[in-house]
């Protein structure tokens, strides 16, 4: 109200002052503009609202102002409209008139007063106004709305109102509804019992209860814009089913609206809706205007649109279960669709960041997208968020009649929990359960099948790191001669079991078997797997860190130097791997004796795991460390 009076007090005194309010219906627009006329009653020679929506009925409210000014006897007086236009225009104090739901400018257009000392309020469902005139009414903030609830309704619990303020989004209507509700009962039904129905019965108490001033449900509000979409605009419908089945949160609409292979995705009656929106952008450009007009999205950045999550519970309540199923498939398979294949890459994690919320509310815990998403949460540093995930994962696997505990999937799931669980600082628990697996694995699969090697593999590394170094070198060292006689000496699991041997013997103190090892094993991989390939790349890496930690720094540096520039042409200057071949080029150029030179290219590197890992990552806050140790150690006699 305080920014809606500046707003109208503006201008340049050479006509009326236009202010329209635009926003969801139920967001009180009508509610602003009448409080405000209230307001400034005193002031004003003339306050009048009209009834907008329809030409006929405004035209007629014209009419009807005219015979209230006086304004027959005027000139052009069968005209009822330049008649009023004609007494506002001489009027000697300040006026204001209030165009209530109107559909757009061009509907109100002609009735808007040119001249004369006076302020006119719009209130349209449609944003699209002149950028000078135009003004948001936003949803209630969390603790408004709590009050309004525990006001309105007489209860004090405010727990319970600030939940139920959550559920109904802050929309002004919604809770007035609910409050009207509660205190309609008497005393028979709190704000918590009104909550937990809420939960369980949402459409019906969205079309129920009176509020004060105000002759239509939230249920109802919408209705109208509904039917007219659906006649108008089915694409801009079709859009709103789909989007009804995400969360509430910004949906980027650039990354679900892109071309398909549609085979399977979602059936034939929702295909001449779906396809045009998916391959063609003006039809999804229409559509997504079309709904804009009525507010029931607003541009959230980026690509990306946000709903109410009344609007989503209305339109899914209103299709019959047959059809709100069919297109909450379509929503599944869209933001299926829309995951990157390879979310343990930096490149992919801003697009798994925008799709996180909308995964957790349309995928199944057993969908492959929903692994992918886990990935991408444990590999850009979320190793709790990843542990928890791939919990449920592992559980719905393991309880869901066409898995059970047993199947190869369930068994993946309980090694990436396995994984994300030491990832997230419990190595002896990573271990544990790894130990677990391999058992289960062991009756399941067999001693020698290779998910079960592979296991053996995940409980060693597991085993050293839970500070057991010497404990997984041994294990690592049993297992090379059975991947070697079951799988063949130079099968890449075997390779990599004879890297991890290596590791695990410098990890134990033996850091020059370790290189010499490591100077065994590159040959062998440039050869079967090519001189570029990343594994072959990573023992380079292990080559170059086992020699400095042999002793000798220089070396270390030299061929971290030298793999640095590979990796930048193979992987590119900001794949993770390339971050830690510069972190470590940084680390033993400060070994060998150059302090300023690992200060200044930590220095370099930090900025850029911050950009692309994230602030927070455990690699970005080791780099952060280093930097400050070595600009320490380059600081005139540091140490």
């Amino acid at each position: 109200l305080a920014g809606l009076d500046t707003r109208l007090a503006g201008g340049d005194g050479t006509g009326p002052q236009t202010v329209a309010l635009s926003g969801l219906g139920g967001t009180g627009k009508t509610s602003v503009a009448l409080e405000c006329a209230y307001r400034h009653l005193a002031e004003v020679g003339v306050a009048w609202q009209f009834a907008a929506e329809d030409a006929t009925v405004l035209a007629a409210g014209f009419n009807e102002l005219a015979a209230q000014l006086g304004a027959q006897g005027t000139a052009g007086a069968r005209d009822p409209v330049a008649s009023v236009h004609a007494v506002l225009a001489m009027f000697a104090t300040p006026w204001l008139l209030i165009f209530d739901n109107a559909a757009d400018l061009a509907a109100v257009a002609a009735f808007l007063p040119p001249a004369g000392p006076g302020r006119v309020l719009i209130t349209s469902q449609n944003p699209n106004w002149p950028h000078d005139q135009a003004m948001h009414v936003p949803l209630l903030g969390a603790e408004v709305a709590a009050d309004l609830l525990v006001s309105r309704a007489n209860d004090p619990d405010r727990q319970s109102a600030q939940d139920l303020a959550g559920e109904l989004g802050g929309l002004p209507l919604a809770l007035e509804q609910a409050a009207a509700y509660v205190h309609a009962a008497q005393g028979t039904l709190t704000l918590a019992e009104y909550l937990v129905l809420f939960r369980q019965r949402r459409a019906e108490l969205l079309g129920r209860g009176e509020p004060t001033g105000y002759d239509k449900t939230v249920a109802t509000t919408w209705r109208l814009a509904f039917e007219d979409l659906a006649q108008a605009a089915p694409g801009a419908a079709g859009l709103l089913r789909l989007l009804a089945f995400c969360a509430p949160e910004a949906i980027p609409l650039r990354l679900l609206l892109q071309p398909r292979e549609l085979a399977g995705l979602f059936g034939e009656e929702l295909q001449p809706m779906l396809v045009p929106l998916l391959e063609d952008p003006l039809a999804a450009g229409d559509a997504i205007a079309a709904l804009r007009r009525y507010s029931l999205v607003t541009p959230a950045g980026g690509g990306s649109v946000s709903v109410h999550r009344l609007v989503q519970a209305v339109t899914a309540d209103q299709m019959p279960a047959e059809l709100a199923s069919q297109w909450r498939q379509a929503a599944a398979a869209l933001i299926g669709a829309a995951i990157p294949a390879h979310t343990e890459l930096p490149h992919t994690w801003s697009a798994c960041a925008a799709l996180l919320p909308h995964v957790q509310a349309a995928l199944s815990l057993t969908s492959n997208g929903m692994w992918r998403i886990a990935t991408y949460l444990g590999c850009s540093g979320s190793y709790l968020a990843a542990r928890d995930l791939c919990q449920q994962i592992a559980d719905t696997y393991g309880e869901d009649d066409d898995y059970g505990p047993e199947h190869p999937d369930t068994l993946a799931a309980r090694a990436g929990l396995a994984n994300w669980t030491g990832a997230a600082g419990d190595a002896v628990a990573a271990r544990q359960q790894y130990a677990t697996l391999l058992r289960i694995r062991e009756q399941v699969l067999g001693p020698e099948h290779p998910d079960t090697l592979t296991g053996r593999a995940d409980l060693a590394r597991w085993t050293g790191e839970a500070g057991y170094a010497a404990g997984a070198r041994n294990q690592f060292a049993a297992l090379l001669p059975v991947e070697e006689r079951v799988l063949g000496p130079e099968d890449p699991q075997t390779l990599a079991v004879r890297g991890n041997l290596a590791y695990w013997t410098g990890a134990a103190g033996d850091a020059a078997g370790a290189r010499n090892q490591f100077a065994a094993l590159l040959p062998i991989r440039e050869r079967v797997l090519g001189t570029e390939h990343p594994a072959t790349l990573t023992a380079s890496a292990n080559l170059a860190r086992w020699t400095g930690e042999a002793g000798d720094a220089a070396g270390a540096r030299d061929q971290f130097a030298v793999l640095l520039a590979v990796r930048e042409r193979v992987l590119g200057p900001e794949h993770p791997d390339t971050l830690t071949d510069r972190a470590n080029l940084a680390h033993y150029t400060g070994t060998a004796g150059d302090a300023a030179g690992a200060r200044d290219q930590y220095a370099e590197l930090l900025p850029i795991e911050e950009r692309v890992l994230g602030p927070e990552h455990p690699e970005t806050l080791v780099a952060r460390a280093n930097l400050a140790t070595w600009t320490r150690y380059a600081a005139p006699g540091g140490n």
